[in-house]
Order: structure tokens, then sequence, then C-alpha cells
């Protein structure tokens, strides 16, 4: 019996400390979720021509997957030359998850929420992306249309790029008023005032 009533004695504390570091770190928990419970979208690895200016927050992050539309066109101002000419997009936003959430079509260049509220915006800076790739993009959002998740979206930055780009095959004025479709994807998240 001596050896079991050591036993007990330096059980007790040891049990009361346990039971201390279990709630201590519950309450850790508790308070870093409350937080911020998955990262936010950083935009420190971006062009500083592309930043959304201090004062506002990311509201929402989708992934844009789809396809712009091109069109062999005579070149403005110069008679007898052809190039591919942007004609508008057409994608789902699906959220981080995969789940989509709306659209993006044109022209002119519209995102719609899966709730209807929808914008437009205004370009103001676009800087390279990478080869093969459209380029990053900065709009400023004019007043969303309908209530919903587009209402308050100050900015919406186009990230994380993939395709997109004019086609490679030839535009001469043989095939003027052709049409080719390319496959593209990109992030673009919507920023709202802080």
């Amino acid at each position: 019996m001596n050896k079991t009533q050591p036993t007990l004695s330096r059980l007790i504390p040891l049990t009361g400390a346990i039971a201390a570091a279990v709630l201590l770190s519950a309450c850790g928990s508790m308070s870093s979720s409350s937080s911020s419970a998955k990262p936010m979208f950083s935009q420190d690895s971006l062009p500083d021509t592309i930043k959304v200016p201090a004062g506002n927050k990311v509201a929402m992050e989708t992934v844009g997957v789809g396809e712009i539309t091109y069109e062999c066109r005579d070149k403005a101002n110069m008679p007898g030359q052809t190039e591919w000419v942007f004609v508008g997009p057409k994608a789902v936003l699906n959220d981080r998850s995969g789940k989509p959430v709306g659209t993006y079509y044109g022209p002119p260049a519209t995102w719609e929420s899966s709730d209807g509220s929808k914008l437009t915006a205004t370009q103001l800076a676009v800087a390279p992306s990478g080869t093969g790739n459209l380029p990053y993009q900065l709009v400023k959002a004019n007043p969303a249309m309908g209530m919903g998740a587009m209402t308050g979206v100050t900015y919406i930055q186009r990230v994380a790029l993939k395709g997109g780009v004019a086609p490679a095959s030839a535009c001469a004025p043989a095939n003027k008023g052709e049409r080719q479709i390319v496959k593209y994807q990109a992030d673009y998240i919507f920023w709202k005032a802080a």
C-alpha cells in the first residue's frame, strides 16, 4: 500500500498540469480561429501598379475558368494590316473549394454573383504576368447593380493567370472576320472598403 500512495500523490499534480495545458490550448485556438480561420490573399508578390490601395480588404476570392473570344480584324489606322482583337470573356467564377458562385462575361466586362448582383469596372492598370498568359489587371468597380455579394466592391484584381492570350494562328486579310476561342484561368480577387 505504501507503493500506491506515492504514485497517487504524483498523479494528482500531473493531472492538474495536463488539465491546465488543455484549457490553455483550447483558449489559444479559440482566439486564433476567430481572428483568421483561413489565410487571406496576399498581394505582396504582385507588381506595385496592380496593388489595391490601403483602406480596402479582401471580400471574396474566386477562380475564373473559361474562355476568351478573339476576332481577326483590321489594325486601327493601318490599312491592309490585320490582328487578333479581344472580343470578350466567358467564365464561371468558383470559390476556393470549386463551388460556382458567379460568372464573368462581356462586353462590357461584367462580374455577376449567383445572387444576381453584378458590376462593371474601369481598368486602372495592367502588368506582365508571364509568357502565354494574360496580364495582371487592376480595375476600379463601378457601383453594383442589385443587392448581394457585389454590393460595395471597390476593386477587382486579376491574378494567378494561365493562358488567354491571342491565338498563335495567322490573322491575315484572307481570314478577316474569323473568330477563335482561347481557354484561360485567372483568380479574381474582390475588395471592399475596410
